[in-house]
């Protein structure tokens, strides 16, 4: 019992005085940069998919590839 209150304690130390924790303004920056990166990822894949289409065989949207492969 005594080896997991000393593992408590040098954790909480540990946390305390070795970790460098961000600044708020840095939170926030890094937060903005999550975000657009999350949106420009969404936005690829919605252009991926809108251009080739979803693979369930009973989809009225076959995407633009393969509304091509059905004029030629």
């Amino acid at each position: 019992m005594s080896q997991i209150a000393n593992y408590i304690k040098e954790s909480y130390t540990e946390l305390i005085t070795k970790v460098t924790w961000p600044s708020w303004k840095e939170l926030q920056e890094s937060s903005v940069l999550v975000f657009v990166s999350s949106l420009l990822i969404a936005g690829a894949v919605f252009v991926m998919d809108w251009t080739f289409g979803v693979n369930a065989s009973d989809s009225v949207w076959k995407g633009v590839v393969g509304n091509l492969y059905d004029l030629f």
